[in-house]
């Protein structure tokens, strides 16, 4: 924003001062929700390519006089329909409960008052008051109090920067000490984080397997559709079949296309959405959990990602050898402290102090490299400055001294290099005799340009460790005996972040590089580095970018795992965006999946729901294949003798019975076990070929063997084509329901394919199917909705007779690998 605004007043706008900012175009534009909205569900379920062409298709009957036929088609439609858009309806609102938690908020001063509210509510020109461990939302200008400010959202560097009145602080950041005020300078898109983001704003959907494979059946499945509905015109006009016979004809034909696949993926992922929601994680893109089931490659960060954005103390390492002394005064020094960072807090939860009264103060500068606190007494501890900083810093500062002293000194000083070469960060302790060797205190408070004293005597020194956070290594170590390749890439010195992966127990399958000497390497010696190397240090965000894009560029299905807005531009190009819940909004905005708590068990617990998916979807797709194929294989083999083998009624009693109910529940009921996805075409040659090859025989045999019976056996019937259709109808229905078990195996003699068994509700579901169906050929209203005839006993005893046959050769089929091994593509061993 540029346009000029009048001074903020001390004590902040007024509402009404914001609200006309707000008219003027000067307010803070309300994040994108991370949900899809009411109308984009409905839109998404209800109008869909293959639904327009049924919804057009009813109509069509509707005005040719067969309005049942219409309705029927379009209730098995709106089953779909209305299950699906429940079932996203209720997980988005649960989602958008959790999203809504985790917004975070800023305090405006306004009127003099501090309130909390959201940042949409902020204006330009806002006071906003900011306190430890709070974000800054907006870009601003501090104009009271001082801070430390943790950017490495910003930039990946952990090192904290001071704020003092007058300087910029940038929205992403967090306040790690001090307090203050500062005035929102950049609105919107104007705002740092939005800037850095600015090309990662595009949408962005990355396709899994699963849905590739869904889409490839759906586009394949719809082009032969059309080559039948033209075969099927043709056939038609040569025969003069009526128009409305015709228009039922190309609706059972349309109804081969499995839209139903992408309701039941859309409830699989809604399901999957609300169950890993209450253990911890956001979904914001739904195929998120599916994915990450196909991850290879791991990518993250090491500040606030492989850490928990705290420290801890390791060690401390006195000159003189009295520990408990030398704990006792740095937790003096430290206490009577009036500014404190997250380093200090970590030293006195080990080292508590009494405070003592401080003449002169410097607090902690990442520039400066150290702090400091004069006294002039205290309860056995000399007067003095004391100065707490970097060895690199304060070792030139350090006075001569006695041969011994000298040598205690260095020894202390190379235990701590060894230390940080661990990855530790080591700070020393120094006193000078000299109270006001700072220098005259200008007043309460802080000095703006100390100057570090000279002549020092090294005291001891403490070292700290980042805290892992503590489901880490079990984690990490999860994914790499699941062979998930890890990637670690920081804004940090790279030795450090490999020590840090060390502590974690992981061993680093690779070299540690640096991203000074990455930047001008050609693309194919940066592909053959970024394929040896686990570690990356001091990388810039377009480098990280580079990297991801390489890995995937290299055939892998890389997870990118960040909090930092430095992160989002390789977060969008990665398969699968993971973000940290205290990261910044807009690395949680482009994320797939948001670990709510930083938990990373909740992203071990998300590869357990993926693998549930993938379970559950494998059936659904072999049973919706199998029905597909083996109708069109009947439609097309009944239209060379003669006639079209089943009715638009028929065919949604067979889809409802077969696909439309068990994909619903076979989805919700999958186990999260770990097995292997089967390609398409292993699904196609182990499952499908074998049942639709035998089915189609059979449904062929049912067919013109009813014809044969109802005019031979049982003269009294008065149209057998159509006792032939509801008989061919039964046998789909019986034997879909039946393949509902082999593709869910309730108990082993059912697992003729090789999966897991042992879920009994398949069984009841089948059963009820059966009953179901069996209602509805006894009841004349069943027969009246769904078209169909009563059967002859000669008739139902053809189509048992043909239904065992169909169930003893397809069972042997599979046994034996029959149809692979024609093939030439059965695997090794085979032919149980």
């Amino acid at each position: 924003m540029t346009e000029p605004v009048s001074a903020t007043p001390s004590d902040g706008l007024s509402d009404a001062e914001a609200e006309r900012r707000r008219d003027r175009g000067l307010g803070n534009a309300a994040p994108p929700t991370s949900t899809r909205t009411y109308g984009e569900i409905l839109r998404e379920n209800v109008f869909t390519f293959v639904n327009n062409i049924l919804f057009a298709l009813a109509l069509i009957l509707a005005l040719v006089g067969r309005p049942l036929d219409g309705l029927v088609s379009l209730f098995v439609i709106g089953t779909n329909i209305v299950v699906g858009i429940v079932q996203e309806v209720r997980a988005k609102r649960v989602l958008d409960r959790i999203a809504a938690l985790q917004q975070p908020l800023a305090r405006v001063v306004r009127d003099g008052a501090t309130r909390p509210v959201r940042p949409e509510e902020l204006v330009l020109g806002d006071l906003v008051a900011i306190e430890p461990g709070e974000q800054l939302v907006l870009d601003g200008r501090l104009v009271a109090g001082a801070v430390e400010v943790d950017e490495s959202l910003l930039t990946g560097e952990s090192e904290a920067v001071h704020r003092a009145p007058g300087d910029p602080v940038a929205s992403g950041s967090f306040c790690l000490s001090g307090s203050g005020r500062y005035e929102v300078t950049a609105v919107g898109e104007a705002s740092l984080a939005n800037r850095i983001t600015a090309g990662g704003r595009r949408f962005r959907r990355v396709l899994t397997p699963l849905q590739r494979e869904i889409h490839f059946v759906i586009r394949l499945t719809l082009a032969i559709v059309i080559y039948l509905q033209i075969v099927v015109a043709l056939d038609a006009l040569v025969s003069r079949v009526e128009l409305s016979q015709a228009v039922a004809q190309a609706t059972v034909l349309a109804g081969l296309v499995p839209n139903g696949l992408f309701v039941a993926i859309a409830i699989t992922y809604a399901a999957a959405a609300v169950r890993i929601a209450r253990m911890g994680a956001l979904v914001q893109q739904a195929n998120a959990i599916e994915s990450l089931s196909h991850v290879d490659t791991l990518c993250l960060d090491k500040t606030g990602t492989l850490t928990a954005n705290r420290l801890e103390l390791d060690s401390v390492d006195a000159v003189e050898g009295d520990q408990d002394a030398f704990r006792e005064l740095i937790g003096t020094v430290l206490v009577s402290s009036t500014t404190r960072n997250r380093t200090a807090e970590a030293i006195l939860l080990a080292c508590p102090g009494e405070a003592v009264p401080v003449l002169t103060e410097v607090p902690f500068s990442s520039g400066r490299g150290w702090s400091a606190v004069a006294i002039d007494r205290g309860p056995g501890h000399a007067a003095g400055t004391y100065v707490l900083g970097a060895p690199s810093v304060i070792g030139p500062r350090l006075a001569d001294g006695p041969a011994d002293v000298v040598a205690r000194r260095e020894a202390v000083l190379a235990r701590g290099r060894e230390t940080a070469a661990r990855g530790l960060r080591v700070l020393v302790l120094a006193r000078h005799p000299d109270s006001g060797a700072l220098g005259p205190a200008p007043g309460p408070g802080s000095r703006p340009d100390p100057e570090l004293p000279r002549s020092l005597e090294l005291l001891g020194a403490v070292s700290l460790r980042d805290v892992l956070r503590h489901d880490l290594g079990s984690t990490l170590a999860s994914f790499a005996r699941s062979g998930v390749g890890l990637r670690v890439i920081s804004g940090d010195d790279p030795e450090t972040v490999a020590a840090l992966v060390r502590q974690a127990g992981l061993e680093i399958d690779g070299t540690v590089a640096a991203g000074p000497d990455l930047e001008g390497l050609d693309e194919p010696a940066f592909a053959a580095a970024v394929a040896r190397t686990a570690v990356f240090g001091r990388i810039t965000p377009p480098l990280k970018e580079r990297i991801v894009e390489t890995l995937r560029a290299s055939g892998r299905y890389v997870a990118m795992i960040g909090d930092g807005v430095n992160d989002v531009l390789p977060l969008k190009r990665a398969d699968l965006a993971v973000a940290m819940g205290s990261g910044s909004a807009a690395t949680r905005g482009v994320a797939d999946l948001v670990l709510l708590d930083d938990s990373f068990a909740s992203l071990a617990r998300a590869v357990e729901e993926g693998h549930r998916i993938l379970n559950g979807m494998q059936p659904v797709l072999e049973l919706f294949l199998t029905r597909i194929a083996t109708l069109g294989v009947v439609v097309m083999s009944s239209l060379v003798v003669e006639y079209f083998p089943i009715e638009l009624r028929n065919a949604s009693v067979v889809t409802l019975l077969t696909v439309g109910v068990p994909s619903v529940l076979l989805a919700l009921w999958a186990r999260p076990r770990r097995r292997p996805w089967a390609s398409l075409a292993r699904t196609l040659l182990r499952f499908v070929a074998p049942a639709t090859i035998v089915s189609s025989i059979a449904g062929l045999a049912v067919f013109y063997g009813g014809i044969l019976v109802a005019r031979e056996v049982d003269p009294a019937v008065s149209d057998p084509v159509a006792t032939a259709r509801s008989a061919l109808t039964a046998f789909l229905v019986l034997s879909g329901i039946a393949l509902v078990l082999f593709a869910a195996p309730p108990t082993r003699w059912f697992a003729s394919v090789e999966r897991p068994t042992g879920d009994r509700r398949t069984l009841y579901l089948a059963a009820g199917l059966v009953a179901a169906f069996v209602a509805i050929l006894v009841l004349p209203a069943g027969r009246g909705v769904f078209d169909l005839e009563p059967l002859p006993v000669q008739v139902v005893g053809l189509v048992v007779l043909i239904l065992a046959g169909w169930l003893a050769v397809l069972r042997t089929t599979w046994r034996f690998d029959l149809v692979e091994r024609f093939v030439g593509a059965a695997p090794p061993g085979t032919g149980r």
